[in-house]
């Protein structure tokens, strides 16, 4: 490694680095209008970095908000949603999924990514294992990646053969145009990255041990496999693009720009409305003077060293 690309992936291990950390403080933020806005040290002509990631957050916290809207609207409507999540290794995928999520009640909002097939799931109709986790009414599900694995890493690893590849191709269309006949919508989307992209991002997992579990032998042989792979996400968008079900492109060399842009696409893809909420208030809590609540062990107790 030539000292400059030394230095570029130690600026994008940091920049990771921060971005973890400002995902951290996120979570620990309880009003979402205006505080970041306020950050302590944000003074005028603060670097442009932080200035952003302040302006990345803010609209975060916005469409996560739509997000919850989203929700109960499907919930309250009965809808069905299936939502694929495709793409190169390391493009980013798995980081939208946790941002649409981070806020949405898992029983409305699944994410489903399966396994390698055991060979008995490999002797079943190729779908078989994917219907199982289709939505029932006022579900969600977003598949972190799908039954598109035949046309990529089975078909570039000669995990299937030329048959069962062609099958497929004249299979999934008629799948995915009986899924949306029954009343589940279909939303395709495929995270696009550059080669030198996918080099730095792969250098930054093996260099960073928190990291290091998401690179496995299948990612860094398609690395090594970068041009077959494109060759048949070219083919499989060519011959699955389809009016009932299209493929959307995510450009997401920038990932924080990619997740925005994605969560911002989805919500246009529901013509969906808030649900009004009935008016709460916390009751009374029932005393009793006979109550008595009975100490915990101490044997029971979590050491409290923090």
């Amino acid at each position: 490694m030539n000292w400059d690309n030394r230095e570029e992936l130690v600026r994008r291990i940091e920049s990771d680095l921060l971005d973890s950390l400002d995902e951290e403080l996120e979570l620990e933020i309880e009003d979402r209008t205006g505080v970041l806005g306020a950050v302590p040290g944000m003074a005028e002509g603060a670097p442009e970095s932080h200035a952003q990631r302040v302006a990345y957050f803010k609209e975060l916290f916005r469409l996560q908000g739509e997000l919850v809207k989203l929700q109960d609207w499907v919930a309250s409507t009965k809808q069905k949603a299936v939502i694929l999540f495709e793409g190169r290794d390391a493009a980013g995928k798995g980081g939208v999924i946790k941002r649409i999520t981070q806020r949405l009640n898992p029983r409305v909002c699944r994410v489903v990514a399966l396994p390698a097939p055991n060979d008995r799931e490999r002797t079943q109709w190729y779908f078989q294992r994917y219907a199982a986790h289709l939505p029932a009414a006022g579900e969600m599900v977003l598949f972190d990646r799908s039954w598109y694995n035949r046309a990529g890493v089975e078909r570039v690893m000669g995990f299937c053969s030329d048959d069962e590849y062609e099958e497929f191709f004249r299979s999934v269309p008629e799948f995915e145009r009986m899924l949306v006949r029954s009343g589940i919508r279909v939303i395709k989307y495929w995270f696009s990255i550059t080669d030198e992209e996918q080099h730095l991002r792969f250098l930054g997992r093996i260099h960073d041990p928190l990291k290091q579990w998401k690179l496995s032998p299948m990612d860094l042989e398609s690395r090594r496999r970068w041009e077959d792979y494109t060759r048949a996400k070219e083919v499989m968008l060519e011959r699955t693009h389809i009016p009932e079900a299209p493929w959307w492109v995510v450009p997401a060399d920038h990932k924080k720009q990619a997740r925005l842009n994605c969560i911002r696409h989805l919500l246009t893809q529901f013509d969906y409305n808030e649900v009004p909420r009935p008016e709460t208030s916390l009751p009374e809590r029932v005393r009793h003077a006979d109550y008595i609540r009975h100490p915990v062990p101490a044997s029971m107790l979590v050491p409290q060293l923090y």
